[in-house]
């Protein structure tokens, strides 16, 4: 499903000598595997363990080896960064969103300005942007972001465009919704092994919307948006062609998994008495329960972007619809 992207992104001068950060990751090993079938030559940055050849190992925060890391590098495609975006969180993860998506993110295109790299692209999220609530949000949805994570996200970005002026660079920034995909440790992955283990609430149809995206998708966008010249300075939303509800999710997980249809669901009121006790339990026990009001939030409340921008001005669409998006998460 990706190959059109891929053989689009080669067709319009993508570069042949690509550094990937967060290589091990879930959409960094993606992103590496599609350039090696490609053929491209990669040189990986990893903070730990054995990536493979052409690894170097890392922290951002390493000035002198980022400055090794990127020369002779064409292109940079940033995929680490540390994700927590629960609102509310300890001293130290609020740290941890600064120094790794903000400051390593800064080290990182200041090296690659100095040594002369062409192109860089950096993943973001929608959480770099307020929340939308019960709008449709395009990227100049007004307002600011409401946890670190989010906060950390929106000025790296601002720096990442700062370095286009300053060293001449092709620099995009990828806001990501949720992205979801086999091997991934996200919301949705535990969803749908709960879903398949009969431990998943059959949840309420609220007609919330969420965006997401399958890691395919991403991937495929990653690697247009590095060789298209169209793409150079912009920050662009990447969803997929759905907005399921809540509970539209938890039926097509139980469709995907061969598993009867739900006929009743339970109630919204019982969920947020529930969801509020987990909260005072929470809090009497110092760490955060499974379910509490900001998780039931994600799965009754609306998070819905427009991704029509970079279809309008380079043509790119996202193509893995849901069902099949699912099914490959599950390894169905």
């Amino acid at each position: 499903m990706m190959e059109d992207s891929l053989q689009v992104a080669r067709q319009e001068g993508a570069a042949n000598r690509y550094l990937i950060t967060g290589s091990t990751g879930f959409i960094g090993r993606r992103v590496l595997a599609a350039l090696i079938r490609r053929g491209d030559d990669c040189r990986s940055l990893v903070r730990r363990g054995d990536a493979g050849p052409n690894a170097m190992q890392a922290d951002l925060s390493d000035v002198s080896a980022l400055a090794a890391a990127c020369a002779g590098i064409e292109c940079v495609i940033h995929c680490a960064g540390y994700a927590h975006a629960f609102s509310a969180g300890s001293g130290d993860e609020a740290r941890q969103h600064w120094q790794v998506n903000f400051e390593g993110t800064r080290n990182l295109v200041e090296a690659a300005g100095r040594a002369g790299v062409r192109r860089f692209v950096f993943l973001s999220s929608v959480k770099a942007m307020a929340e939308p609530g019960e709008a449709y949000a395009n990227e100049d949805f007004p307002g600011e972001p409401e946890s670190e994570y989010g906060l950390s996200k929106r000025a790296a970005e601002a720096i990442v465009v700062d370095a286009a002026r300053t060293y001449g660079m092709h620099v995009v920034n990828l806001r990501l919704s949720m992205v979801y995909g086999a091997g991934g440790r996200g919301n949705l992955e535990r969803m749908g092994r709960l879903v398949r283990q009969g431990f998943f609430p059959p949840l309420p149809e609220t007609g919330n919307r969420r965006s997401l995206v399958h890691v395919d998708d991403v991937v495929a966008a990653i690697l247009v948006v590095a060789g298209d010249g169209r793409a150079a300075g912009k920050t662009y939303i990447v969803c997929g062609p759905e907005t399921p509800s809540g509970r539209q999710l938890f039926d097509a997980l139980r469709e995907v998994s061969g598993m009867k249809p739900c006929a009743w669901s339970i109630s919204e009121s019982l969920l947020r008495r529930l969801a509020g006790a987990g909260d005072g339990l929470g809090k009497f026990l110092g760490h955060r329960l499974p379910l509490n009001d900001e998780v039931l939030q994600r799965l009754l409340g609306s998070a819905c972007y427009d991704g029509s921008r970079i279809q309008m001005e380079i043509g790119w669409k996202p193509v893995v619809h849901l069902k099949d998006g699912l099914r490959e998460m599950l390894r169905i």
